[in-house]
């Protein structure tokens, strides 16, 4: 085996100008499809885990003074956290379903494109 040549194709594999195959464009249109949904899931519980987070500091009386219409409001605001984060995971479904069905028709039009023409 030799090394030399091994290492010469290596330099100029990675000198070379790439052309975008399907395969690079496939995983761009699936990351895009699948970004709004971790982009919505990752904000949308980071919100609800710092409002349930606030309303269990009010009803503690860490924040607010400790009086019984801040402890009362806390106990709301953390059972809306804890909503917000209970929703999250269908929530994410959704979105997820929604966009994946947005760009079903690219994806499978290149999927099988590259898979040789064949329907799977």
């Amino acid at each position: 085996m030799n090394t030399d040549k091994i290492y010469a194709e290596a330099i100029v594999n990675e000198y070379s100008k790439k052309s975008a195959s399907k395969v690079v464009a496939l995983r761009k249109l699936d990351r895009a499809a699948k970004m709004p949904a971790q982009i919505f899931t990752y904000t949308f519980g980071v919100l609800s885990a710092l409002v349930a987070g606030t309303g269990m500091c009010l009803s503690m009386g860490v924040i607010g003074g400790g009086t019984a219409v801040f402890t009362g409001l806390g106990i709301a605001v953390g059972l809306a956290g804890f909503a917000g984060m209970g929703a999250n995971y269908p929530l994410y479904k959704r979105v997820l379903q929604r966009s994946k069905d947005k760009y079903a028709g690219d994806i499978l039009r290149l999927a099988s494109e590259i898979a040789g023409g064949e329907q799977g």
